[in-house]
């Protein structure tokens, strides 16, 4: 049998009652996948705390970073979707980014109504060090990199399935 457990340790309370058939027994804590990857997203924001504590950024002002690095200059539009975030979220993010140096936000030329998003040559220089950050998250997960790359790939699915849920359960709109 297959004993579940809670993440992080917890342990289910004596006060408990039993389920009184299997079907309530999936109503338990430790049995909820949203609660173990909310689990593992906050443990993990913790380990970044502390990883990217040494460059200055916070993890949100990471994931920018990454998209940068990776795609060089972009509107905000695209940075949010890149992030899944949108421009109200997007905007305080990016000014404290801008007021720390490692980017500028100037209207487009093209279109007046988008925002580009480009690096400093400080905020380009940051990747350098950004390197190792990888490979210490990587360390700490205590996964190999196959375990990891798998896990991904599994997240990935289930990202594209729940989306794809969310528009199946949304009424139609008029």
């Amino acid at each position: 049998m297959v004993r579940w457990g809670y993440p992080g340790g917890m342990t289910p309370t004596s006060t408990s009652p039993a389920p009184e058939n299997a079907e309530e027994d999936w109503l338990r804590l430790d049995r909820q996948i949203c609660f173990s990857l909310h689990a593992a997203s906050r443990a993990f924001n913790g380990v970044y705390r502390v990883i990217l504590k040494e460059l200055g950024l916070t993890y949100p002002q990471y994931l920018v970073l990454l998209v940068l690095w990776e795609h060089g200059e972009l509107p905000v539009k695209k940075l949010g979707e890149h992030l899944r975030l949108d421009s109200g979220t997007l905007s305080p993010l990016l000014k404290r980014l801008e007021a720390a140096g490692l980017v500028t936000r100037e209207r487009s030329a093209r279109d007046e109504r988008s925002v580009e998003i480009r690096l400093t040559e400080e905020g380009s220089a940051l990747r350098r060090q950004a390197l190792r950050v990888p490979r210490r998250i990587a360390s700490a997960t205590g996964f190999g990199l196959d375990e990891i790359r798998e896990l991904r790939e599994h997240l990935d699915q289930l990202t594209l399935a729940l989306d794809a849920a969310i528009l199946e359960e949304e009424p139609e709109h008029a």
